[in-house]
């Protein structure tokens, strides 16, 4: 709503005067993060971004997640301090990773599940793992004006992913921004990926259900899609079916069906059924939810769901370790003045890779050794 509106209707009850900003928070929430990125001065305390976030503020949630995002040490540890505390009331959502090559219509299918998911009542948040924008320095999910209605409405929360940084760093923030989102109330949280290269495994890691979106003209496709994607698919849908795409969408459903079978049984217990539709037409939208409520039942039935779930925090837990350990020897003063050395050591095969590996990881050792005498 622009200033003259309100102008138009001042003559009206003055409620309008605080109605006339409702329709507008991205922009408040954009301004407020500039702001907040700037002025380090401004950074609330852990405890009141956790109760703002547990009271729904979204304001709040996005600057908590852009402090999860944030190089800086100062941000790092505000935000384990405030995820510390949103831990207790996060779990309570279904994540459903969603994946899929460039132009198999990934936004047009997110916007129409999506949508059907808020009409039903549902609070979405939409997570993007997108780590090829760090070669592109632009997402390929490109903005989320993609999703047009879904960005507009209150019931969901987008929140395209950090524009740069290694898979292993933006899938520990998407990990982190999920128990954010959850805490906040969302109750169904996507994570979307683009159908290429590793990200798939990690968002596997984080997800409970794994939706693959394929197009029609299996032939073609099948080859194009790697084993590994198609065995981690809890369902795949084939997208994109409509007009004359129709007949070509069934005979694809059937080799995918068929080429499924030639898996072995997932631990799952859930054979991975094969659909169609199209975001397009709104057709065969229902269906996928439809799939996802049997897995759900059947998998908290036999045990699957929350072990998988344990299994997940483990992994976590152990690429945490990796990370920090990694982290603390690669900064460490002497490791940054001897690696050098044993590098080009290597490099004229006066050692070997793993002697002079063995060397640095002792050197760094033998510094931190008192640390850890009682």
């Amino acid at each position: 709503m622009s200033d003259n509106n309100q102008h138009h209707h001042h003559h009206h009850s003055s409620a309008l005067h605080v109605n006339a900003g409702v329709p507008q928070p991205e922009q408040i929430s954009k301004s407020s993060i500039e702001r907040f990125k700037h002025a380090g001065r401004k950074l609330l305390t852990a405890q009141e971004y956790a109760d703002g976030i547990l009271a729904g503020n979204r304001i709040l949630l996005s600057q908590a997640i852009t402090l999860v995002e944030s190089a800086r040490q100062q941000h790092h540890a505000l935000a384990q301090d405030i995820i510390s505390r949103c831990l207790p009331h996060a779990g309570k959502s279904v994540r459903i990773g969603i994946t899929g090559v460039p132009g198999v219509g990934k936004s047009t299918f997110i916007e129409a599940l999506g949508t059907h998911l808020t009409a039903l009542g549902h609070q979405l948040a939409v997570l993007a793992i997108d780590p090829s924008s760090t070669r592109t320095k632009g997402s390929i999910l490109g903005d989320k004006t993609r999703m047009e209605s879904l960005s507009v409405d209150k019931n969901a929360f987008i929140r395209p992913s950090p524009s740069s940084g290694s898979l292993g760093g933006v899938a520990r923030k998407t990990r982190e921004s999920i128990i954010l989102c959850e805490a906040a109330g969302f109750d169904v949280i996507f994570v979307e990926t683009v159908g290429v290269g590793q990200s798939e495994t990690a968002v596997h890691g984080m997800v409970d259900f794994f939706l693959l979106l394929m197009l029609a003209g299996a032939g073609d496709e099948l080859q194009g899609i790697k084993r590994g994607i198609m065995e981690m698919a809890d369902a795949i849908c084939i997208n994109k079916a409509d007009g004359d795409n129709q007949q070509a969408a069934q005979r694809a459903r059937v080799e995918y069906q068929n080429a499924l079978h030639l898996f072995p049984q997932a631990p799952s217990g859930w054979t991975p059924p094969v659909q169609t539709c199209s975001a397009r037409a709104q057709t065969g939208i229902s269906q996928v939810w439809e799939t996802v409520q049997e897995y759900l039942t059947k998998t908290r039935q036999n045990g699957f769901f929350e072990e998988k779930r344990q299994q997940q925090k483990n992994l976590t837990l152990h690429e945490a370790i990796d990370e920090i350990l990694q982290s603390d020897f690669y900064n460490d003063i002497k490791i940054k003045t001897a690696l050098p050395q044993m590098q080009q050591a290597v490099r004229q095969d006066e050692m070997s890779a793993y002697v002079a590996a063995r060397h640095l990881v002792d050197m760094y050792d033998q510094q931190h050794a008192g640390n850890n005498r009682p």
